[in-house]
């Protein structure tokens, strides 16, 4: 028999399927729904640090940008070389209208990934 997780009877199997579709609504515009499956992952696999950057970028685009910005802390305590967080918590903070926090958390992106989005977003010619 599987091996489940405490009384939901959620196999990891299916946690796999919940985050597999969590993406699909998220790529469908859906965030809201893509939160709802990741919540039970991330209870199962409070590690899981891809699952935690998906839930990030699905509070994001569902304009909870505290959330957003909490989830997008913790995959940064766990990869603090991951551009893609760095970038994407600029732009929560920036939403939220603290530029000085998102210049710096762009800058860090650019300086990870010399993606042209993240130095576009950097401006690095303006002072710091």
């Amino acid at each position: 028999m599987p091996e489940t997780s405490g009384s939901t009877g959620r196999t990891p199997e299916t946690h796999v399927i919940d985050f597999r579709a969590a993406e699909h609504l998220l790529n469908a515009r859906d965030p809201r729904g893509a939160v709802k499956l990741l919540d039970g992952v991330i209870a199962a696999h409070p590690e899981n640090t891809a699952a935690r950057l998906l839930r990030a970028r699905a509070f994001f685009a569902a304009a909870q940008l505290r959330p957003a910005e909490l989830e997008f802390t913790i995959v940064l305590e766990r990869e603090p070389d991951n551009s893609f967080a760095h970038f994407a918590l600029a732009r929560t903070y920036e939403r939220q209208g603290r530029g000085d926090q998102a210049k710096r958390h762009f800058r860090l992106a650019a300086a990870l990934d010399p993606n042209p989005q993240y130095l576009k977003a950097a401006r690095f010619d303006e002072s710091a």
